[in-house]
Formats: C-alpha cells, sequence, structure tokens
C-alpha cells in the first residue's frame, strides 16, 4: 500500500546580523516501496506540483514494524527500484536514512534524526488517510500529533469528518489511488505482464533480477 510521505513549509532562519535563510521545503515520502509503481509516482508528483514544496525524498523504510519483512526484497533492492524510478528528476531525490537506524524504523525517531541533521529543513508528515485510522499504534503517537503538521491524501470511503480532532491535520485534493504493492507482488507472482503499473526502468530491473516470480 502506498505510505507515509511528508511536507514542509518554510520560514526564515536568522544567520548573523544581516544574513537570513529560508527554510528549505522539502517533502518526505516513507514507504517499504516494495515495489515502487505509478501510484506512488503520480501521488509525489502531485504533491510537489500542487503544494508548497520544493523537493521530496522518497525514504526507503528497511522494516516498517507492522509489516511482515518476510515480504521484503532487500534494502538497497527497493532503494534502487526508486533510484530508477526518479530517474533524472531533480524534484525527487531516494533517501537511506533509515538503514543506519535502530530497528523496526519509527517515523518519529527518523524526524529527529533528520531535524538535528538538516536543520535548514522543516518537516511536515504527509500520509495517507488509511494510515492516519492506525496512527494510534504508532510510537510516540501523541507526540507526533501534537508537533508536525499532517497533510494527508484520501483513500476511497474516506469521511473528513474522521479529521476533526486532529487539529494539524488536513486534507489535500490528490487523486484516488487504488494501486497497492501488494497487487504488484501477486500480479507478477502470477505470470502478469503489467509493465504499465511500474515507472519503466524500474520494470526491466524487476524483469533482469526475476523478482516476485516466486
Amino acid at each position: 500500500m502506498l505510505k507515509i510521505f511528508l511536507i514542509f513549509f518554510s520560514f526564515p532562519l536568522k544567520l548573523g546580523k544581516n544574513k537570513i535563510r529560508k527554510m528549505i521545503k522539502t517533502g518526505l515520502y516513507f514507504g517499504s516501496f516494495n515495489p515502487i509503481h505509478i501510484g506512488h509516482m503520480a501521488i509525489a508528483n502531485y504533491m510537489v506540483e500542487y503544494t508548497d514544496i520544493g523537493q521530496l525524498w522518497f525514504v526507503v523504510s528497511p522494516q516498517n514494524p507492522l509489516k511482515n519483512k518476510k515480504s521484503l526484497l532487500d534494502d538497497y533492492q527497493r532503494l534502487e527500484l526508486v533510484n530508477r524510478a526518479i530517474g533524472d528528476d531533480l524534484r525527487f531525490r531516494a533517501s537511506k536514512v533509515e538503514f543506519n537506524l535502530p530497528k523496526p524504523s519509527y517515523t518519529i525517531d527518523t524526524l529527529a534524526y533528520l531535524s538535528e541533521k538538516y536543520p535548514t529543513h522543516q518537516f511536515f508528515i504527509l500520509m495517507g488517510t488509511d494510515n492516519l485510522e492506525n496512527i494510534h499504534k504508532w510510537k510516540n503517537a501523541d507526540v507526533l500529533l501534537a508537533n508536525y503538521d499532517i497533510i494527508v491524501y484520501p483513500r476511497p470511503g474516506f469521511n473528513p469528518e474522521s479529521i476533526r480532532k486532529y487539529p494539524r491535520v488536513q486534507v489535500a485534493n490528490a487523486p484516488l489511488m487504488e494501486i497497492s504493492s501488494t497487487f504488484i507482488r501477486d500480479s507478477i507472482k502470477a505470470g502478469k505482464d503489467i509493465r504499465h503499473f511500474i515507472p519503466c526502468r524500474s520494470w526491466d530491473y524487476l524483469q533482469q533480477m526475476n523478482f516476485y516470480k516466486k
């Protein structure tokens, strides 16, 4: 399923008496990307064109504590799939930041690390409404909800009233995407040719490596 991603708005950071540096508006898109597909790319494309972000990072998660790790490709294989999907699009970047953080990966820990390492970036979380419904299961969910602005993109059946209890959550009017990585994996295993569901360079890599066929 599509997973999490983040959006940032800017405010000036004072450096000395006369220098002012604006915060870099960067989006973080968290996910297993097992594999990345056109749904991920369409949502990312929407966010950089219809929100106030200047760049978006795909953060490849080595282990989602709410998912079975047995179904995952190797971390660097999934990172390669993301890099191939991005190609030379300078709006996007693949990040392996969670590869070297404690496992399993928790969003709150990754945010703390990134905020310290990149003080000129201001991070806002973006996620699908399905993730918001399960946010109470996340580590330090109350801290996330109290300290970070969250932008959600809707899933089929989403009830806008459900976010009223979260004052720092807002909904983006992004297109609905029903494609899932599970569908991709199952289709490949069943011998289906679904090349147009996956960015072409990523599809070529999947075929070359015979991923998900067993």
